[in-house]
Parts: structure tokens; C-alpha cells; sequence
């Protein structure tokens, strides 16, 4: 398939483009810092483009096969939610304007439900553990997904990680649930961005939630 990777050089980017690229896909890396130029090739083609300039992220997505979006505005922006939200609204404009019908959007786990009606990212301990910085960052995700679930055009997929998300090895392995927090005994689990990577790209190319939220964590 031909994928056009939206924050391709962020922690989950670089993951999911290293997969996409195992499984021969055609990847267009998208990143609005500079890229490489020397990693353009046969398989990937890199390109600088703003989230927020909706005709050049629209023409860029043009021609593409399924979107994936790992954007995320920055920890250190001082406007994180603000910016977190346009930024989301904008890439899901330039898909729907591009004639894309597959979305793969990842966000985080402070929108997974830890007991009936309470997210994490509400809970005292995601306030007290998590650094203050991020927390905006958390609900804006949490809020766009809320958008998301309105959109009944294009084939979305909304991916929240475990809690733990981490550097670590691919073992192809991971669980999946649906809007429930995944534990690890009496603590959240976790799982490596490797093995996201994987279940990102097994949802591209073997679409289970189409129009829901999924969530994965480290074990078979």
C-alpha cells in the first residue's frame, strides 16, 4: 500500500515507518521539521509540510492509500492543547479533502476507561504521576478522539498505547482490548513502540476497528 505517515520522525513515527518499510510498503514520511533527504528512496519519500497548511497537507495526501497520524505539536508547547486540537482537526480535514478514506490516528491512554465513566487522564493518580506539561496534551487527545467518533465519512481508527509506552525489542506479540484501560496485574501494562509499530500497520493491512477505538499492550 502506499501510506502517507504524518509525524514520521517522532518517537511512534520513526517506529511505524521502520515497520511499514519491513512490510514493503510505499511510505510517504511526513514531518514539519527538515528531514533527511538521504533516506528518500523507492519505498519512502520524505517531505516537510504543516499540519496546520491544510492545502499543502491536502495535496500531499492526495494519491495515498491510508493515512497514519502520529502527530503531536510538541511536550514544550506552551498552547499544547490548543495547538494538539487544530493540528488534529486539520489533518482529518486534509484527509477528508484528499479523497483518503483510511485514517489511523494514535493517541494516548488517558482516554481508556480505568472503572465505568472515568478516564485515566481524570484519575488522581494520572494528575499526580504525570508530568504537568503533558496533561494538556492527554486531554486534547482525549477530546479529539470525541471528534473523531463523529466522523462517519472517512474509515477511521483511533489507537490509545498502554500507559507504558517504551523503547524496547519487536516480539510481534501484543493484546488487544477495546475502551478499557489493559493491566498488568494490580498495575497498567505497558508495551514497546515496537511492537505499536506492529499493530499499527496489522490494522492497515487487516482492518478490525473501523470507526472505533482499540488499545494493545506488551503479551500474546
Amino acid at each position: 500500500m502506499k501510506i502517507a505517515l504524518i509525524g514520521s520522525t517522532g518517537f511512534v513515527g520513526a517506529a511505524v515507518l521502520a515497520e511499514l518499510l519491513s512490510r514493503d510498503h510505499e511510505v510517504l514520511a511526513l514531518s514539519r521539521k527538515p528531514v533527511d533527504a538521504s533516506a528518500d528512496g523507492v519505498k519512502v519519500v520524505t517531505a516537510q509540510v504543516d499540519v496546520l497548511n491544510e492545502s499543502a497537507l491536502t495535496k500531499a495526501l492526495t494519491g495515498q492509500d491510508a493515512v497514519v497520524s502520529a502527530f503531536n505539536p510538541g511536550w514544550s508547547d506552551p498552547d499544547l492543547y490548543q495547538s494538539f486540537m487544530r493540528g488534529s482537526a486539520a489533518i482529518v480535514q486534509a484527509v477528508s479533502n484528499s479523497g483518503v478514506k483510511r485514517l489511523l490516528v494514535v493517541g494516548g491512554a488517558g482516554s481508556l476507561y480505568v472503572s465505568p465513566g472515568v478516564q485515566l487522564v481524570d484519575t488522581p493518580d494520572f494528575l499526580d504521576h504525570v508530568p504537568p506539561a503533558v496533561i494538556p496534551g492527554a486531554q486534547a487527545a482525549r477530546d479529539a478522539l470525541t471528534q473523531l467518533r463523529t466522523n462517519t465519512a472517512l474509515e477511521w481508527t483511533f489507537l490509545s498505547p498502554a500507559a507504558f509506552l517504551t523503547p524496547g525489542e519487536r516480539s510481534g506479540q501484543y493484546r488487544v482490548g477495546g475502551e478499557q484501560l489493559l493491566m498488568d496485574g494490580d498495575k497498567p501494562a505497558g508495551i514497546s513502540v515496537q511492537d505499536l509499530a506492529v499493530a499499527i500497520v496489522d490494522e492497515l493491512e487487516r482492518p478490525q476497528h473501523v470507526r472505533a477505538r482499540f488499545t494493545v499492550a506488551s503479551g500474546a
